[in-house]
């Protein structure tokens, strides 16, 4: 039997579906105690605001797919540029169901308040480029394979994977559905091919 979900958890569990469908501004307080199933008591017992919940919900939410991500199957793979044509693979294969369902919480909440909250802003930079940071290792690896140094580094090739993949969150969020942010991630891993000569 699992281990009962204290009211915190059940908080933050609750913060990764309901701000990520309804955004951060238009979720209340009450939205996020309706969806926990908790009191707004015991909101307050464990949050001083809506913004103190968000900050630990972007950490809670770098935690959670953390997990998804340490255990994908393109770690196994012995060549590096394998692994980072099967990381591309791996984001492409998630981009199912609903836009809520596989767009991240991190970007939905930073572009809503970059300039209002300090804190939160800071909370999701830490999250995407400590993702980020977790592909550098086997970018540079990539690139050592084939030839070394091209005038730009592997945290910032690392980085503009973010930028399309939050790009393409936006595209979905746009048009209503996977398709388009399906095709901006193909484009990311023609691009890449032709980056460690892989071409498609």
């Amino acid at each position: 039997m699992p281990p009962r979900k204290d009211a915190r958890r059940k908080l933050l569990d609750a913060a990764l579906g309901v701000i990520r469908e309804k955004g951060y501004s238009a979720t209340s307080v009450d939205d996020l105690c309706r969806a926990a199933g908790v009191t707004k008591g015991a909101f307050f017992h464990h949050f001083a605001s809506k913004e103190d919940l968000a900050v630990a919900a972007a950490a809670h939410w770098t935690t959670v797919t953390g997990a998804l991500f340490q255990s994908a199957p393109y770690h196994g793979l012995a060549d590096p540029i394998d692994r980072v044509l099967g990381y591309v693979d791996f984001r492409r294969r998630i981009l199912t169901g609903a836009v809520p369902e596989f767009t991240c919480l991190l970007g939905t909440m930073v572009q809503e308040t970059y300039g209002s909250s300090p804190a939160i802003r800071e909370a999701c930079e830490a999250g995407i480029v400590g993702h980020a940071g977790t592909l550098v290792a086997a970018f540079e690896a990539a690139l050592a394979a084939t030839g070394g140094p091209r005038g730009f580094t592997a945290e910032s090739l690392a980085l503009h994977t973010q930028a399309v993949l939050q790009g393409a969150f936006i595209l979905a969020k746009a048009t209503g559905g996977p398709a388009a942010a399906i095709d901006s991630v193909d484009h990311l891993r023609r691009y890449l091919g032709c980056v460690f000569g892989r071409p498609a």
